[in-house]
């Protein structure tokens, strides 16, 4: 099998391009997919006819080449974006929510934008069920609230958002 392969190099090759491409698939970290790309170089190097020492050679330089200059490059464009572009449980961060069950420095539950979160106060307040809150801080599983001003003080009902 192995006479098989240094004689149809680029099976080897192709196989080896394949398997890094999938893990790269699993992984998705941008690593593995820049590896295959030597794969392919080493694959060209096969056809215009380099032994396989040249074509081990081109596969370790050109992957390596690719992982120290393209890979910083293409993750630097990935994280690329505004800086107030929030993502997951930061963009929870300010919004409004309903108080389901009387939320204490110790705990409670708040609704915020039709999930269920437990949450906690800062100070020695109990927010009582009902009151409408803002989500300044999420700790873990945990949003810490804080009452948001009432309707009184500025002249119009302040109803959730979302909610």
């Amino acid at each position: 099998m192995f006479e098989w392969l240094f004689e149809n190099g680029w099976a080897l090759w192709l196989i080896v391009f394949l398997i890094l491409a999938g893990i790269e698939i699993l992984t998705l970290d941008l690593f593995f997919i820049l590896m295959s790309v030597g794969a392919l170089a080493a694959l060209i190097s096969y056809f215009l006819g380099a032994q396989l020492w040249l074509q081990v050679v081109v596969f370790c330089v050109v992957a390596l080449a690719m992982i120290l200059f393209v890979r910083p490059i293409a993750l630097r464009h990935l994280h690329k974006g505004p800086n107030d572009q929030r993502t997951n449980i930061d963009r929870l961060i300010g919004h409004p929510a309903v108080v389901v069950q009387a939320v204490s420095t110790e705990g409670g539950l708040v609704k915020i934008g039709g999930d269920t979160w437990s949450a906690r106060t800062r100070g020695q307040t109990t927010l009582p069920a009902g009151s409408n809150v803002e989500v300044i801080q999420i700790e873990g599983a945990t949003a810490i609230v804080t009452p948001l001003p009432t309707a009184s003080s500025q002249g119009s009902p302040a109803t959730p958002a979302g909610l």
